[in-house]
């Protein structure tokens, strides 16, 4: 049975720093989001989104560049991917109007 030899479940097991690095990505991205979502216009939102998601995708794929494992399971570039669509789709939802206010909004 594969699932009682140790040297299987060692190697199969998740590790804990790609985890940490997952959780700390999830808070880099959910924080601000939820600031945005606080405390912007609702038409606003979704192309702050958009940015929020592609850069959180430029960070992961930066700590994936430079921490190229090689492993079978969910990797970094998976979730930089993952980020990269969301952004896409936020992006996509998002109206030109939207996104020309965005850039027209003075800052504070």
């Amino acid at each position: 049975m594969i699932g009682s030899n140790k040297s299987w479940i060692k190697r199969n097991a998740p590790s804990w720093e790609s985890f940490g690095i997952l959780a700390l990505l999830s808070v880099l991205i959910a924080a601000p989001a939820f600031q945005m979502i606080r405390l912007l216009e609702p038409g606003l939102v979704l192309p702050a989104l958009s940015i929020l998601l592609f850069s959180g995708a430029a960070l992961a794929a930066i700590v994936a560049h430079r921490n190229s494992e090689n492993v079978e399971n969910v990797t970094l570039w998976d979730i930089a991917g993952a980020f990269t669509m969301m952004g896409c789709a936020a992006a996509i939802f998002s109206e030109p109007d939207q996104v020309a206010q965005f850039f027209e909004q003075p800052v504070e």
